[in-house]
């Protein structure tokens, strides 16, 4: 007796266990002793349990089933200290996972029935305890459990016990032998309408959770749907209580799942979840935008309707919570709703790309992961990209494709290849190094996925002299621009430098470095003697590819100009000092002596300009050397291939010019004695620089060729890819349509690819896979 009382002292107990006396007490529950003993023993251990360690005596020494054995005693006290000692064990669970063996279920549920709500109250904690256990819930089924909670649920008098019965109901709801039953019994019908009508906030809190909780199971869910259980659920967001608000979003969110609950909250839900949204409880905006996000995800007229609602600008104005889960949840309704473009423009004109700044930049992985979807679904308009820019979003943008989290990295990845839609974009994204990191990424087996590798191809597409020098193609649709440059071959890994970088460094006997540019430096190019007028300058647009294209269709005489004829117009004369000998040359071919001079002239001024435009000043904006001789390309080739009304036959003109330019035709047999490499030398000894423009290689062998045909035909509109081989090769793939369907409708084959020679047979055409071909494009 004395223990029993002593005992709910914390200093006795620590005696106590120090004393190892539980074995001791144990043993007075033995049927042979008095109920007096009996009591203060329970009472004693009861007041013991409360501590782990004491709860693993008690288990170990066998305590549990005396005291099960005890809950049928008549006395009440007894059984008030044995349920009260057991309620504190089943909370281990190693307990717990025992409990259905000693069959202890249905002295609990007489507890149920005794005139002392203490008893009552304890037994039905036990109950909510043990019912996490699937067997347990069986047992309990099979002892008309159920029964005996829906009469408690249905007897006012004893709403005081109402939560806790809800609570292990909750646990029950979860097998579908259970949710059967009671919807058969009617119970599940008697439920909802209890949970509706109640006044009390905690019962229908709980009798939300029941219902959540049974709904993550499709065969619940249905049944819940046949008893019209959504009425039910948007009763409760109108309650005054922020638990059961939560409770109720919650069982929304689950409700979901079928497909007719997400219709019905369509017309009844939304309007009171958005208000949900602006509530000063950051639970209830984290279980309301929850419900949201189920609700919107794959549901076009849900996201329709919370937009009508005016949730764009709460949802926004959660982004910046304190709430991890509030900001994910949010952002998914925000990525929902940007499927559809009137939404989109909707989203962007609140300003979205400056709110998702934060949680980009938040250490919680879901909260990452929900952010940079949202920028990927609201980043299709350059508008929108613009914003993302300005607010400062690309540098923590890139910094999560070094997450270790692979749903991050991948959804990072996804939005890097959105935002790189643009040149602008795409160019601020690999000054920040996004192309470097997403190589590292992709070099990694484990790290790499189709994302980042679609978002490096992607930003390779607008950093064109990367993409040759990694893969050796470049296909119609890659565009070569001026400032593009030919580096050759590098190993994945390996940093490609910036064309300013490469034009400071000094010659080398390094592969020359190929320069396509038609625009002019801060030098001014060296005046002609001939034609100052003329119409041909070097960084003058000539046409653009759309007018070029538009161009081509119409119906003009074709002919092909040989370069000596457009020189002698007076519209076309070179206005460069590259020029200068050889106007010379045509108005005094006598004087060879003079003829020298001016090309060792000529030389020394090149040798000049090239310098002071590699060089550069530091006090000027660095230019790339200018290429006089590409620029009057152009212009020729503009002149006299574009009016060609037939692609084949510009093709084939195009790669006669370009060979003409390029020294001409080459037998095979006579191709190792064509001394383009001390060409090349003399070019870079000039320049003083291993960068060496297009236009100024007068030898060129298959990359040289290839290189200028493809930039010559970017500018003129023929399509046409460039594919880097082995051992100096190169060659341009463009694709042709038989000519002998022309004129049929219907299914028509695919275009036939051919490869375009340049060298042995220039303007020759080859079908691509053929020996021909072969024999072209191999050693």
């Amino acid at each position: 007796m004395i223990f029993g009382i002593l005992s709910s002292n914390n200093d006795v107990k620590k005696l106590l266990r120090e004393l190892d006396v539980m074995n001791s007490v144990i043993a007075l529950l033995a049927p042979e002793e008095e109920v007096v003993i009996h009591e203060f023993a329970s009472l004693c251990l009861a007041n013991m349990s409360v501590e782990y360690t004491s709860k693993v005596q008690i288990f170990e020494h066998g305590g549990l089933e005396p005291l099960i054995r005890l809950l049928s005693s008549p006395d009440p006290d007894m059984k008030k200290n044995s349920i009260e000692c057991i309620y504190n064990l089943v909370q281990d669970f190693q307990c717990r996972a025992t409990f259905p063996e000693l069959n202890a279920i249905p002295s609990i549920l007489e507890l149920l029935k005794s005139e002392y709500p203490v008893i009552q109250l304890l037994a039905l904690k036990t109950l909510g305890i043990i019912t996490n256990d699937k067997e347990s819930r069986a047992m309990l089924r099979d002892n008309q459990g159920i029964d005996h909670l829906i009469k408690i649920l249905e007897t006012k008098e004893l709403n005081d016990l109402h939560i806790e019965v809800l609570s292990v109901v909750a646990n029950c709801l979860e097998d579908m032998d259970t949710v059967v039953l009671i919807q058969q019994t009617g119970g599940l019908k008697k439920l909802l309408t209890f949970a509706e009508n109640s006044t009390i906030p905690d019962i229908q809190k709980n009798a939300a959770k029941a219902i959540t909780v049974a709904a993550y199971n499709p065969e619940n869910r249905k049944l819940f749907h046949e008893q019209e259980v959504e009425k039910c659920l948007v009763a409760l967001l109108s309650s005054e209580s922020d638990g059961t608000k939560i409770a109720a979003s919650q069982a929304i969110s689950a409700m979901c799942e079928n497909s007719g609950s997400k219709d019905f909250f369509n017309h009844q839900g939304i309007p009171q979840l958005i208000q949900l949204l602006k509530s000063d409880n950051e639970e209830v905006r984290e279980a309301a935008a929850l419900a949201l996000a189920n609700l919107t995800t794959c549901n076009p007229a849900n996201a329709n309707a919370a937009a009508e609602a005016d949730g764009i600008d709460p949802l926004i104005s959660i982004l910046s919570s304190k709430r991890d889960g509030a900001i994910a949840n949010a952002a998914t309704v925000l990525t929902n709703m940007a499927m559809q473009e009137a939404l989109r423009v909707n989203i962007q004109n609140h300003d979205v790309m400056r709110a998702l700044i934060s949680p980009l930049r938040s250490t919680n992985t879901g909260v990452q992961s929900k952010a940079v979807l949202t920028i990927a679904a609201t980043a299709c308009d350059a508008e929108a990209r613009t914003e993302l820019r300005n607010a400062g979003g690309l540098e923590p943008l890139i910094e999560l494709l070094h997450s270790k989290d692979d749903e991050v990295r991948r959804n990072a990845s996804w939005a890097v290849m959105v935002c790189a839609s643009d040149e602008l974009t795409a160019t601020e994204l690999c000054k920040f190094g996004a192309l470097d990191i997403l190589e590292e990424v992709n070099l990694s087996v484990s790290r790499k996925n189709k994302f980042s590798e679609a978002a490096y191809n992607k930003l390779l597409n607008n950093h064109l002299p990367l993409k040759y020098s990694q893969t050796g193609y470049l296909s119609s649709s890659n565009i070569i621009s001026d400032g593009f440059y030919d580096y050759g071959r590098i190993n994945p890994g390996t940093k490609l430098l910036p064309l300013k970088d490469l034009c400071l460094q000094e010659p080398s006997d390094l592969r020359a470095v190929l320069l396509v540019n038609s625009k002019s430096s801060d030098v001014s190019p060296l005046p002609s003697t001939e034609d100052k007028s003329s119409d041909v300058g070097c960084g003058r647009s000539i046409s653009s590819s759309s007018s070029l294209r538009r161009t081509s269709k119409e119906k003009t005489s074709a002919g092909f100009g040989s370069p000596t004829e457009e020189k002698s117009e007076p519209s076309s004369g070179r206005n460069t000092a590259l020029s200068k000998s050889a106007t010379k040359e045509k108005g005094s071919r006598k004087v060879r002596g003079k003829k020298e001079e001016e090309k060792v002239k000529e030389e020394e001024e090149v040798t000049t300009v090239s310098k002071n435009i590699g060089e550069g000043s530091p006090d000027k904006e660095w230019y790339p050397p200018a290429d006089p001789d590409f620029c009057v390309y152009e212009y020729e080739v503009t002149k006299s291939i574009l009016p060609i009304t037939n692609i084949k036959e510009q093709i084939e003109a195009l790669a006669e010019y370009v060979a003409e330019k390029m020294g001409g035709t080459i037998p095979k047999e006579k191709l190792q004695d064509f001394s383009w490499e001390l060409h090349i030398s003399e070019l870079k000894f000039q320049l003083k620089s291993n960068v060496v423009p297009i236009g100024q290689i007068k030898k060129g062998i298959f990359y040289h060729r290839a290189l200028l045909f493809k930039a010559l035909a970017d500018k003129v509109g023929i399509g046409c890819s460039l594919v880097r081989g082995e051992y100096g090769r190169a060659w341009n793939e463009v694709k042709l349509m038989n000519e002998s369907l022309k004129g049929v409708t219907g299914g028509l084959p695919p275009p036939e690819v051919y490869i375009v020679d340049l060298m042995f047979q220039p303007g020759r055409l080859i079908k691509l896979r053929s020996r021909e071909a072969d024999l072209y494009r191999f050693l």
